[in-house]
């Protein structure tokens, strides 16, 4: 007798799990990456959502890089004392200038999110003019190496960059020179 009860219990808590999957509505629009129900992790890979960033603008003001959904973005992690990464700014630079305005297939325009690892804010503002670094988020701590988002991406020399689609899921990352361009050329919605 208790074997009957221990089975039908079993089948009954099986029979309400299932029942209970049946009634509950799936949500459509929070799939992950991979189709599931589940959404992507935070993360630093391919496919993981990119860690949230919210720093201050050379004027003070405070820019959250999720306020960037809805477009491509390449998260680039530079600085004005550092030589490769001036050097590979014009490669930046163009590459905005020429999809900054395209659809793409995860996003509606292209832009940068910028964060300096500089010290000097005087030198940091001389570089963006300099270089022509025309978009308008550009964040920094001003604290170098010692800026928690250092340690938040994993920093380990610069230039970095995470490329993010509309969702601010990392979809490629370290793009250098014509790796940038032709990476968002692949992306755009050709007409």
């Amino acid at each position: 007798m208790k074997k009957i009860i221990g089975i039908s219990s079993s089948v009954i808590a099986l029979l309400s799990l299932l029942s209970f999957r049946l009634l509950v509505p799936s949500n459509p629009d929070n799939k992950g990456i991979s189709g599931s129900l589940n959404p992507p992790s935070v993360g630093l890979n391919l496919g993981n959502l990119a860690p949230e960033i919210m720093l201050k603008d050379p004027a003070g003001v405070t820019i959250s890089l999720s306020s960037l959904r809805g477009k491509m973005v390449l998260v680039d992690f530079w600085a004005s004392w550092c030589g490769p990464c001036r050097h590979e700014n014009p490669a930046v630079v163009k590459a905005y200038n020429d999809f900054n305005s395209k659809k793409f297939k995860e996003g509606n325009g292209f832009t940068v999110y910028s964060v300096s690892l500089d010290g000097d804010a005087e030198a940091w503002k001389k570089a963006i003019v300099r270089d022509g670094l025309v978009w308008s988020s550009h964040v920094s701590e001003l604290m170098g190496w010692n800026s928690a988002v250092v340690a938040q991406y994993n920093i380990a020399g610069i230039p970095t960059n995470f490329l993010i689609n509309e969702k601010g899921i990392i979809i490629n990352k370290n793009l250098r020179g014509d790796e940038l361009y032709s990476a968002l050329n692949k992306l755009v919605i050709q007409k």
